[in-house]
């Protein structure tokens, strides 16, 4: 990612920018002539019209329809942070013009993902006139045909890939759709359903309906989604994000101030509390509790209703974290034992189904291979989560073995996903995996290499430096957090902390000092070479992270790798 001296000499003058702003954007491969847009993106130049989306103005119409004659509609939304902020955001946007959509969530132990034709039964036999299914229903086939043989009308709103053949639905607004060419496919599920309401919007204006609502206070919801669900921070994602961010920091959703509250959390607010104490909460009722709880959160008015569920939200969130690291210190220890294999596949009975999914990721980091495991029911099912390394098509080779008879269901994309397997098909489907995909790991593996922005001396690490870094973000899928290398420095300090950590001091030949810390070092394997009883000199890689600690802003450098000079 570092940009060639030439380049950057030339987007300099071309922008007027300081060095390391330009080196930043030039980098992420930012032009000159739109970096100024890029540092300050507007909702107003940035959004598309909806319209560009296949079925949009349709659905539209079909719910102000809906809603003028007072069915009964319901959203039918997936249970993770996705899908919540979506839900919440049509529950708002119904509420402000006087109409009170209802919601269900499927349980994901019992239910499992998306619809299903027992919940759409249900929801018919309930009453239902028409169902809107939120970040889930693309690939929901069955359901669908259910749905029309009962004659209940459903809309999709989704953002994941879908096949050539379109399952009946009423409408299907899916940016990912084959016949889309609206160029919006990195859309969340969050994003595609602010554009739905603002085309709902525009509509009811022209049929003469009374809207005052603002849909900008929409956009906190709509970059929490973005920014949980991992998709690039790019184009309008960008824009959501970097706007959404502030509305969510007023504090106007009594949800988002209770979470905010119980996770001691306080705004402004930036992409790691979405990420890392919002989003797991959220996401914790659907993983061991109750799948509704984070889109009610997310959509109530009554503070009460808030705090009792940010609470509840809070106390499973300590029940996961607690699982899971008991699950990662099991699954690590099996992973160990085959980390020559070009594939790790881990199973064991009495693994969290909703948990397996971050313990794959983290062996995924650890181990740098594509990773698989596999938790086992009381009833004697296997379910499985994987994710991939770049250049590796994990989704595609499970797919592979379903149709090789060795998965009840699975598949997936490129970098994750998901199965269904009988435990006595688990060591043939291990050899599938690693007889399919041991020539791409090979390849993908030969070369290792970590993309660094720009090589640095510790002088340069100061507080100018980290809002320079600021003024580049919002960090994210597609504009990943800026790494820096710092060459010949001394191990002068080093202590262990709670959750495996290390904080760590450097020290360069001038005397100046590097403090900083390294997450989960055990795990990265750096754990014995800073707490080596005789440091060496070392050349390090990491990023520059603000630390605010009792009202006291510091900087942070956050060790992502290290590599021992020759000298020492």
């Amino acid at each position: 990612m570092r940009c060639e001296d030439d380049a950057l000499e030339a987007f300099v003058t071309e922008t007027n920018l300081p060095r390391l702003d330009a080196a930043l954007l030039c980098g992420r491969g930012v032009s000159a002539e739109n970096a100024e847009t890029f540092l300050s993106p507007k909702l107003r130049s940035s959004l598309p019209d909806p319209s560009v989306m296949q079925d949009v103005d349709k659905a539209a119409a079909r719910i102000l329809d809906g809603i003028a004659t007072q069915e009964k509609i319901w959203i039918f939304s997936d249970y993770d942070v996705d899908g919540g902020t979506s839900a919440a955001q049509m529950i708002r946007w119904g509420r402000a013009i006087g109409y009170e959509f209802k919601l269900y969530i499927p349980d994901r132990i019992k239910e499992g993902y998306g619809p299903t034709e027992e919940a759409f039964q249900s929801l018919k036999d309930q009453g239902a006139d028409l169902v809107i299914t939120m970040d889930c229903g693309a690939a929901a086939y069955e359901a669908l045909h259910h749905a029309a043989e009962i004659d209940l009308s459903v809309i999709v709103v989704d953002h994941h890939l879908m096949h050539t053949d379109m399952p009946p639905a009423f409408a299907i607004v899916n940016p990912n759709r084959q016949d889309d060419s609206s160029g919006l496919g990195h859309l969340a599920a969050a994003g595609v359903t602010f554009m739905l309401i603002v085309a709902l919007n525009r509509l009811a204006k022209a049929r003469g309906l009374s809207v005052s609502f603002d849909l900008r206070n929409l956009l906190g919801l709509t970059a929490l989604g973005t920014i949980c669900d991992v998709v690039p921070l790019t184009g309008v994602n960008r824009t959501f994000v970097r706007q959404g961010l502030k509305v969510l920091s007023r504090n106007d959703i009594v949800g988002i101030e209770a979470l905010a509250d119980v996770a001691d959390a306080k705004p402004p607010y930036s992409t790691y509390h979405a990420g890392f104490v919002l989003g797991p909460r959220l996401n914790a009722g659907g993983r061991i509790g109750r799948a509704d709880m984070g889109a009610e959160l997310l959509s109530t008015e009554n503070a009460q209703t808030a705090y009792a569920h940010a609470a509840e939200l809070d106390r499973v969130n300590a029940e996961r974290r607690a699982m899971q690291d008991k699950i990662l210190t099991e699954a690590l220890e099996m992973g160990e034992a085959k980390k020559n294999h070009s594939v790790i596949i881990v199973a064991m009975e009495d693994w969290h189904a909703g948990i397996i999914g971050i313990v794959a990721g983290r062996l995924k980091d650890r181990f740098g291979k594509p990773t698989i495991v596999i938790g086992i029911d009381q009833f004697g099912q296997g379910k499985g989560s994987g994710r991939s390394i770049k250049g590796v098509n994990l989704g595609g080779a499970i797919s592979a073995a379903k149709e090789a008879g060795l998965l009840v269901s699975g598949g997936g994309h490129e970098m994750a996903g998901g199965l269904s397997i009988e435990p006595d098909k688990l060591e043939d489907f291990e050899a599938f995996m690693l007889n399919a995909l041991s020539d791409d790991v090979a390849l993908a593996t030969a070369n290792p290499s970590r993309s660094i922005d720009a090589i640095i001396s510790v002088s340069a690490v100061n507080l100018d430096m980290l809002d320079t870094i600021e003024r580049i973000g919002p960090y994210g899928s597609g504009n990943p957090q800026p790494v820096f290398a710092l060459a010949d420095l001394r191990l002068s300090y080093a202590q262990r902390l709670k959750g495996n950590h290390v904080r760590f001091s450097f020290t360069d030949r001038a005397g100046q000092v590097l403090s900083g810390i390294c997450f989960r070092a055990d795990e990265s394997g750096l754990a014995d070479a800073l707490l080596d009883p005789n440091p060496a000199s070392y050349h390090v890689i990491g990023q520059i992270r603000e630390n605010l600690w009792k009202g006291r802003r510091k900087v942070d450098f956050h060790l992502i790798d290290m590599a021992r000079t020759k000298e020492s």
